[in-house]
């Protein structure tokens, strides 16, 4: 039999970089969290003596996707999104994967969804957060002590 090293997505975690630097708090109760994807453009540079007569290409920029998080709305987190949505310039938010390793970047808010307010049914709110500038960053997991 064959195993696996899959793993869920349990203890995951997405933080926003708080007023000390380096710092980042993590909201509470994140139920789905999509990173960033990335992709790269490729430019034609095919010319009229192309080798074998196969295209040629140049790689060119990099770029990612948005992020998305998805949460059960708790009011602890309120002024946490809202202050990130109305930041003029963005902020500094982490992803931690489950294993530990992380994933930085620097980005903004483009989208943020708040509750539908119903009877039954838990709460539950949204956002997208556009990487602004410089590529995003892959640390280890942090060693603990003991």
């Amino acid at each position: 039999m064959t195993e696996t090293n899959a793993d869920i997505g349990y203890n995951g975690s997405f933080g926003i970089e708080g007023e000390t630097s380096g710092v980042y708090v993590d909201l509470a109760e994140v139920k789905a969290i999509t990173p960033p994807g990335f992709s790269r453009e490729k430019q034609d540079a095919t010319h009229l003596k192309s080798p074998d007569s196969y295209k040629e290409y140049v790689m060119a920029l990099f770029d990612t996707d948005d992020a998305s998080i998805t949460l059960n709305f708790t009011p602890q987190n309120l002024p946490a999104l809202w202050a990130a949505f109305h930041a003029p310039q963005g902020g500094k938010y982490q992803i931690t994967f489950p294993d530990g390793q992380q994933m930085r970047f620097t980005g903004a808010f483009t989208g943020m969804s708040l509750p539908e307010m119903t009877p039954e049914g838990v709460m539950e709110s949204s956002g997208t957060i556009t990487r602004t500038t410089g590529k995003p960053t892959l640390h280890p997991a942090p060693v603990s002590g003991g």
